[in-house]
């Protein structure tokens, strides 16, 4: 491990180091911005990308893409899909579902234990279901 004296640089660098994630200068600096202060959060690409120009760091959009990408498959993150399109990057782990404020585009986490699904459909021969992702629209009730 780098030296790193900043504790929320040190809290990224364990975050990648418990998945083997190699710890390169861009990779850091993401994870520190991703989980140095202890809690989770929803990104996109884009939204990370600009917290680490606000940071003074040199990366561009598509190494934030392949990074988030990375610590995805490298089990530290679930990408969330909105709308086909739209995708979000969750440091949360734990199966949960999601809020999604259509006004502001944010994607928050809903109270797992007040969503109850009673039953799936059977998956098609040979398959077997992986996961279910719960996202749930929120908009402002109209009148």
């Amino acid at each position: 491990m780098t030296e790193i004296i900043d504790p929320q640089a040190q809290r990224g660098e364990a975050w990648l180091s418990k998945a083997d994630v190699r710890p390169t200068r861009q990779r850091i600096a993401l994870a520190t911005l991703l989980v140095g202060d202890g809690y989770d959060r929803h990104v996109t690409a884009e939204s990370l990308f600009s917290a680490v120009c606000d940071a003074g760091e040199k990366v561009s959009l598509a190494t934030v893409y392949n990074t988030l990408r990375v610590f995805c498959a490298a089990g530290l993150m679930q990408e969330v899909t909105v709308d086909g399109s739209r995708s979000y990057f969750d440091t949360n782990m734990a199966e949960h579902p999601h809020f999604f404020w259509e006004k502001s585009g944010e994607l928050t986490d809903a109270p797992a234990t007040e969503l109850e699904i009673t039953r799936l459909p059977e998956p098609p021969a040979g398959m077997e279901i992986a996961s279910v992702d719960v996202v749930i629209r929120l908009r402002a009730k109209s009148n």
